[in-house]
């Protein structure tokens, strides 16, 4: 058999198994969405997804790989729709850094409304033992990455703004009313728009 022949056999496995594992990922989310972490089961997840348990370990090493897939192809979309919002930004001529962040930010919590359900379940500390530590290390990147847009200004202001920010995503996935949410989202950047820089 020729390597063209073998293939299309290759490509046609290879997505398959990528079908799988998305089906793997839907299902998690719904599960651990309505069930919360601690509830949810594997059986649970593949019965959902129409897979195996085999299929599951295959992709995944378990129930928290699961969890903490789901959370950072979250946060790789949440980084891309913040990214974006601040290259358009600066696309039509911004370049105040306090303006920059807004843009970010804005975008981030737009994020979070349309994925509501997800970040509220990462904010609900229902998750996989040391989840917790994941999550504070990613808030110190994310005021890192915060700096960068203030140059000079790394210290107490990006500590102020980041710590708004982070109260008014916890807002947004666990508000019960969304439009009491919204509200409250454009006051805190509105708010934050006015903190003048040291």
């Amino acid at each position: 058999m020729s390597s063209d022949t073998e293939r299309p056999v290759t490509v046609r496995t290879s997505e398959r198994g990528a079908a799988t594992r998305g089906a793997l990922l839907d299902a998690a989310r719904e599960i651990f969405v309505s069930r919360g972490f601690a509830e949810a089961g594997v059986t649970d997840v593949v019965a959902r997804a129409g897979a195996s348990v085999g299929s599951l370990y295959h992709h995944f090493s378990g129930k928290a790989d699961l969890y903490l897939t789901l959370w950072e192809e979250f946060q790789t979309r949440q980084t891309q729709r913040t990214k974006q919002a601040v290259q358009a930004a600066r696309s039509e001529g911004e370049s105040d850094p306090m303006r920059l962040f807004i843009a970010g930010a804005r975008a981030y919590l737009e994020g979070c409304f349309e994925e509501r359900e997800l970040a509220a379940l990462f904010l609900r500390g229902d998750g996989p033992p040391g989840f917790e530590v994941i999550m504070r290390d990613r808030m110190r990147q994310w005021a890192r990455r915060n700096a960068a847009l203030f140059e000079d200004d790394k210290g107490a202001l990006v500590v102020v703004v980041t710590g708004a920010l982070a109260a008014a995503v916890s807002e947004v996935a666990l508000a019960e009313d969304v439009t009491a949410a919204r509200v409250l989202t454009e006051d805190v950047l509105a708010i934050i728009g006015r903190v003048q820089r040291p």
